[in-house]
């Protein structure tokens, strides 16, 4: 098949099940070329190692603490600040310049009701420290500029600062404590223990849903039940627009006890140390025992799988957070090649350990190309089930669409463990549209 054939059938699948897309708009937003400028407001980042950063603030003008982290991401900065996995986090943006195309609106899509523009409802992250904030911006689908949001949603930034010189120095002793502070804060260093470590709260009872919730309730696709741990949007979306009935869970809801009303169960990602919460992971022991249908876990999902399994997990020096983090698939499984690497979104703090021998019936499924983590396992065919989990993102938004089929392949497994209970006719699943994933990650 010749590539001018292909291209179009991918392009299609991108609109179709990765990318995010909005209607082109009927008027010019005269606001993409003017902005509310904030006065001119010293701000500091001060860390619990001793580094104080000296620089303007935009946004909110509270000052925040939290765990200073960085991110590779070159763009997609309104996906990484709604990220629920950045919840506590004062996040700083290695790209030189962040702001210059805006906030779009975060209204859902006609398509997917009651699912957020955005990866979540509002900025997740405590702070945001870059080197060069644009406070204009030019993009046709922006509606404020990034100092704008911040402000509306009591985030704090920080401009000015050598982000290159904070980058190297987290790489170098790790993730750090830190406070944002703003005007007259910004001349007070902390004491030590001043300084709030986010770890020590229940983020992920902070970002979880509080009721359960359905989406596609009347799809044809299978039935499926996300426990969320702080799910981004496009997770739920991306299952929606398989055509799934989605049923997202609170993080600590014991779902043996509704199990069998599922065809599906998906673990989310989610902030902090998966350990926090054993009594799900213990729940989630006992599924994995008793039950016979697909689990698909993502980051946080990912790591609360291996606990269950009987895995150990460990706190990373700095974490992988960025767009372009290189994986290697170790065994092949449905759009997934042994020997491929794929380039994936991340963001996380914690891993599953890497051993020699894993527990029986699991095996590594990818391994990161850099550092060597485990960034994937998989149940093997001798066990007789059909698990998987990923440490990155397959969803992306932002990042690559490399893994994103991952998706179709669930759904699948999902739909083909369903129609073994009804007539075939009674489940539908969307194949072409499956088949244009697989030919866009191709």
């Amino acid at each position: 098949m010749s590539s001018s054939i292909l291209r179009p059938l991918a392009n299609s699948a991108k609109t179709a099940l990765g990318r995010r897309t909005l209607a082109t708009p009927t008027s010019v937003n005269p606001s993409m070329f003017q902005s509310v400028l904030p006065p001119t407001i010293p701000a500091a980042l001060h860390l619990k190692t001793g580094e104080s950063y000296y620089g303007t603030n935009f946004g909110s003008t509270n000052s925040k603490y939290g765990e200073t982290v960085f991110s590779t991401s070159i763009t997609s900065y309104t996906d990484s600040m709604t990220d629920p996995s950045y919840r506590g986090q004062l996040l700083v943006f290695t790209s030189p310049m962040i702001g210059n195309y805006g906030v779009p609106s975060n209204a859902p899509l006609p398509e997917t009701p009651g699912i957020p523009f955005l990866e979540s409802d509002g900025i997740q992250c405590a702070g945001v420290v870059v080197s060069d904030v644009a406070l204009k911006y030019s993009h046709y689908q922006a509606i404020e500029s990034i100092h704008e949001w911040c402000a509306r949603h009591n985030v704090p930034g920080i401009s000015g600062v050598d982000t290159r010189a904070i980058t190297t120095l987290l790489r170098d002793q790790g993730t750090t404590l830190g406070r944002l502070a703003v005007g007259d804060d910004a001349q007070y260093v902390p004491k030590a223990e001043e300084y709030w470590d986010p770890s020590k709260d229940n983020l992920i009872a902070e970002v979880s849903t509080k009721q359960p919730y359905e989406l596609n309730p009347n799809g044809k696709g299978p039935k499926i039940a996300i426990l969320d741990f702080g799910s981004k949007a496009n997770i739920l979306r991306s299952l929606v627009k398989r055509d799934a009935r989605v049923t997202v869970l609170p993080w600590d809801f014991d779902f043996n006890a509704v199990r069998d009303q599922y065809d599906g169960l998906f673990l989310s990602n989610g902030p902090g140390d998966p350990t926090s919460i054993m009594e799900t992971v213990h729940r989630v022991t006992k599924t994995i025992n008793e039950w016979n249908k697909p689990i698909f876990g993502i980051c946080m999902g990912h790591q609360i799988l291996g606990l269950a399994a009987g895995m150990e997990t460990y706190r990373m020096t700095f974490g992988n957070r960025g767009h372009n983090q290189p994986v290697l698939a170790l065994a092949s499984s449905g759009s997934i090649k042994a020997g491929r690497v794929y380039v994936t979104s991340q963001n996380h703090q914690y891993a599953i350990k890497l051993t020699e021998d894993f527990p029986e019936g699991w095996a590594p499924f990818f391994i990161n190309c850099n550092d060597s983590s485990v960034e994937g396992i998989i149940s093997t065919p001798e066990s007789g089930k059909h698990i998987w989990g990923v440490q990155f993102h397959p969803e992306s938004a932002g990042g690559p669409l490399d893994t994103h089929p991952m998706f179709t392949d669930y759904v699948q497994a999902c739909a083909d463990k369903s129609a073994s209970g009804m007539a075939t006719s009674e489940l539908k699943v969307d194949t072409h549209a499956a088949a244009a994933a697989a030919a866009a990650s191709a």
